[in-house]
């Protein structure tokens, strides 16, 4: 599995919350290199049993949408007012290149940004009442071509930056879908589990998908694979995780103390490098929502520390991606470990 082009196909995917269809199509094309037992339901989410005839099941979830913006007025002038999907800081925005995705295709635009020679506040970040989207059409053009509704994704291509550490926009959580897959070519055959896998849909605005999957599962236990932040300049360093240093183990009320203990003694065994998130309440990932599902499922997060969350510049270590999933295959052929 050549990791940063798997990585890089899915990061080029469209999939803002409630569109996740191209993503979706992605990652069931690379899903279905380890089983035939995969589908994509209506709803954007992928779901895949592993059979291995064993007497647990282990569910293997990440988030297949990523965070954007919905068309929800057009001015007199052609230009698009939106909304955010998920949480952006409106800060990054003016001047910020994008894609509106439409039934006919993709059109390019920018948010318009005032010059600061006539802005009224320059220093001030504007609010989203202040912003618009020009794709370079007047006001009958752009109802034609736009629907209410379409949604808005950043536009950047993934690129190669020094060492192992790549950029692009929907890291979050694309880089916790390659993960699961290279632990699933990591580990072969040899897992003690049966495996399910949920590529799961709306995490950003309510971890619905994963409401939904976990359902369909009948697992025992359950690994949310997703991200963190990582440090990089001015953030409070107790809050944040490392790039470089591996995995970053949950450690949480709602999480299973035996499950994190487990992980943290498998990383020691086998040398992996790996870093704790502790965390004071819900981990705000997929792993609300599976834990409490059904009787209840025994789960931990396994969070890959990432820069510049939720912008078109996202940044993770092609390292820290393959010691995660290295992490997992080794629990999933350990066995019986809680």
């Amino acid at each position: 599995m050549d990791l940063k082009s798997v990585l890089f196909d899915l990061c080029r995917a469209d999939g803002v919350s409630g569109d996740e269809t191209s993503a979706a199509s992605v990652a069931l094309r690379e899903l279905k290199k380890f089983t035939d037992e995969a589908f994509s339901d209506d709803f954007g989410n992928v779901f895949a049993k592993i059979d291995n005839k064993k007497n647990k099941t282990i569910l293997l979830d990440a988030h297949i949408d990523q965070v954007g913006f919905i068309v929800n007025y057009i001015t007199d002038e052609g230009f698009l007012k939106f909304s955010p999907v998920g949480g952006i800081d409106k800060r990054l925005l003016p001047a910020t290149k994008v894609e509106v995705l439409t039934a006919d295709g993709k059109l390019e635009g920018v948010i318009t940004s005032c010059p600061p020679h006539l802005s009224k506040d320059s220093d001030k970040a504007p609010s989203y009442d202040e912003l618009y989207i020009d794709v370079g059409l007047g006001k009958d053009e752009a109802t034609a071509k736009i629907p209410l509704g379409s949604r808005v994704l950043f536009k950047a291509e993934p690129m190669t930056l020094l060492g192992d550490r790549v950029s692009s926009r929907a890291l979050d959580d694309r880089a916790g879908v390659a993960t699961i897959l290279r632990a699933l070519e990591l580990v072969g055959t040899s897992s003690e589990y049966n495996i399910d896998v949920a590529f799961s849909c709306q995490e950003e605005t309510g971890e619905s998908g994963a409401k939904m999957l976990s359902f369909k599962s009948d697992c025992d236990l359950a690994i949310a694979v997703d991200v963190s932040f990582a440090y990089s300049q001015g953030e409070d360093k107790e809050k944040c995780g490392e790039m470089g240093k591996g995995a970053m183990i949950g450690i949480a009320p709602s999480l299973s103390k035996d499950f994190s203990n487990a992980l943290i003694r498998l990383a020691k065994e086998n040398n992996l490098p790996y870093q704790l998130e502790v965390m004071s309440s819900q981990t705000g990932t997929d792993a609300d929502a599976i834990v409490v599902s059904k009787g209840g499922v025994k789960s931990v997060t396994l969070s890959i520390p990432l820069k510049y969350m939720h912008t078109p510049v996202e940044v993770v270590s092609l390292s820290d991606i393959e010691n995660t999933a290295l992490l997992i295959s080794e629990f999933l052929k350990a066995g019986e470990l809680l």
